[in-house]
């Protein structure tokens, strides 16, 4: 998943370093840390990830971290963890992309 939608408009989602960076800052927890039953950590995180490509890519992102939960759907969370995920096993099995 490289987009999030909310509200029906597409957003930048990606890991970058600002994202770990705002995530330790928000958190006080490094991104290793996270534990995949911690909703609250699962969508600070992806919040830390769009807040950053959002800045990365010099687009606005108006939302909170509570507005931006407020607007997700659970299929959200799962949809860009799945993707993560998959992402990590191609990388480690390059066979398999």
């Amino acid at each position: 998943m490289k987009k999030i939608t909310i509200k029906g408009k597409e957003y930048p989602c990606r890991i970058t370093m600002g994202a770990m960076v705002r995530f330790k800052r928000e958190s006080g927890k490094d991104v290793s840390e996270i534990s995949k039953s911690d909703v609250s950590d699962l969508v600070l995180f992806l919040w830390c990830i769009v807040k950053a490509a959002c800045a990365a890519d010099e687009q606005e992102f108006p939302y909170s971290f509570e507005s931006f939960a407020d607007h997700l759907e659970p299929g959200d969370i799962s949809g860009f963890y799945d993707s993560m995920s998959e992402a990590q096993k191609k990388t480690m099995d390059p066979e398999k992309s």
